[in-house]
C-alpha cells in the first residue's frame, strides 16, 4: 500500500520546510510513503526548499493556475506514481500532520472512498467571528447541495483512494475543496470526516482577498457544481416562480371576465402570460440541460476508464522495471 501525500505550493519557501518535517514517515498499513509538490508557478525558491528536503516529485507550472488545477495536477502525478492513497495538505502547516493516521484510517478499513478533515473551526484563534459563521454556513450549503454529511466543506486536509481519484473533475478555476464534495456526494461516492487539529498560523490565507469575496466566488462553485450534477431539479426550482406569479395573475383576469369587467386588466393578461412563458422556457432549459449532463456522466466513465487503462499500465510498467533491477 502506497500513500503520496501531495502539498499545493506557491511562494512557500518561508513555511514548506516546516510543513515538510511535521510529515510522517512511517504508518500502520502503509508500505510506502511519498511526497510530491505542485509547484503553481512560484517566484520564489519553493522548488530548491523542496528539492534540498528531499521531496520526491514536483509537478511544477510556469505560472500560477490556482489551486484547483494544482490540486487536479498532483492528483495525476500521485496517480502517475503509482499511489494506493493520496493525502492532500498544505504548505503553511495549518493541519496537524500527525493527524494522517486518523485520515487515511476509513480508506484502509474499506469504508470510505474521501475522507475530509474536520478542523474545530470554533476553536482556531486566528479564525475571526464572521469568518467562523461563514465557514459553518458554506459547510451547510455544501451539505444540501452534495447530499452528505460533511461538517467543514472549505478544508483542504482530506485523503483519496485510488479509485475515487480516477473520478474526481474539477472544473472551476478557485477552488477544488467544495466542488469536489459535491461531485463525490452526487456521484454516490463513500464520503466521510474525521475530527482534525491544527496548528498556528504562519501566514494569513491567501485564498481570498476579503471575506466577501470568498463568500461571493463559493456561492457560485457551489450553485455550478450544483447544476451541473442536478439541472433538471435547479431549473425546475427557478421555473416555479414565473410560472406561479403568471398562473395567479391569468386566474385574476379570468376572474374579472367573469364579472364582465376584464377590459382594464388586458396589462396584467399580457404580464401573466409572459411569465408563465418565461418559467416554461427556464423548465424546458432544464430539461436540455439534464440531457448534457446525461452525456456528461457518459464521458465521465470513458475518462475514469482511460484513466484506470493509463495509470495501471504505467504501474505495471515500474514493476517491471523494478523487478528487472532486483534480478540484475
Amino acid at each position: 500500500m502506497k500513500l503520496i501525500i501531495q502539498i499545493p505550493c506557491y511562494n512557500e519557501a518561508e513555511t514548506l520546510e516546516v510543513a515538510l518535517n511535521d510529515l510522517p514517515r512511517t504508518l500502520e498499513g502503509i508500505d510506502e510513503i511519498e511526497y510530491l509538490i505542485i509547484n503553481d508557478g512560484s517566484q520564489d525558491n519553493t522548488v530548491e526548499v523542496a528539492k534540498r528536503w528531499g521531496v520526491h516529485h514536483i509537478v511544477s507550472f510556469k505560472q500560477n493556475k490556482g489551486l484547483a488545477k494544482g490540486f487536479m495536477a498532483g492528483l495525476d502525478g500521485c496517480l502517475r506514481n503509482g499511489a494506493d492513497i493520496i493525502v492532500n495538505t498544505d504548505a503553511d502547516n495549518q493541519y496537524c500532520a500527525d493527524d494522517i493516521r486518523k485520515l487515511i484510517q476509513p480508506i484502509l478499513d474499506g469504508k470510505a472512498d474521501m475522507v475530509v478533515g474536520a478542523r474545530p473551526i470554533d476553536d482556531t484563534e486566528h479564525f475571526s467571528y464572521i469568518k467562523k459563521k461563514l465557514q459553518h454556513f458554506g459547510s451547510w450549503v455544501v451539505r444540501r447541495a452534495s447530499n452528505t454529511d460533511i461538517p467543514d466543506a472549505p478544508s483542504g486536509f482530506r485523503a483519496l483512494s485510488r479509485e475515487a481519484a480516477m473520478r474526481i473533475n474539477v472544473v472551476n478555476d478557485y477552488t477544488y475543496t467544495l466542488e469536489t464534495i459535491v461531485q463525490a456526494g452526487r456521484e454516490r461516492m463513500a464520503v466521510t470526516s474525521v475530527p482534525v487539529r491544527t496548528n498556528a498560523e504562519l501566514r494569513p490565507s491567501r485564498l481570498f482577498n476579503s471575506i466577501w469575496g470568498y463568500v461571493k466566488k463559493s456561492m457560485l462553485t457551489i450553485l455550478r457544481a450544483y447544476m451541473m450534477y442536478k439541472p433538471l431539479k435547479c431549473f425546475t426550482y427557478l421555473a416555479v416562480g414565473p410560472l406561479a406569479v403568471g398562473f395567479l395573475i391569468g386566474f385574476r383576469f379570468l376572474y374579472y371576465m367573469t364579472l364582465g369587467s376584464a377590459g382594464g386588466h388586458v396589462q396584467s393578461l399580457i404580464l401573466g402570460c409572459t411569465l408563465i412563458i418565461i418559467g416554461v422556457i427556464t423548465f424546458m432549459i432544464g430539461l436540455v440541460a439534464d440531457v448534457i449532463a446525461a452525456n456528461r456522466k457518459l464521458l465521465q466513465d470513458t475518462q475514469y476508464h482511460v484513466r484506470r487503462a493509463e495509470y495501471d499500465a504505467i504501474s505495471i510498467r515500474r514493476e517491471t522495471e523494478k523487478k528487472t533491477e532486483r534480478s540484475d
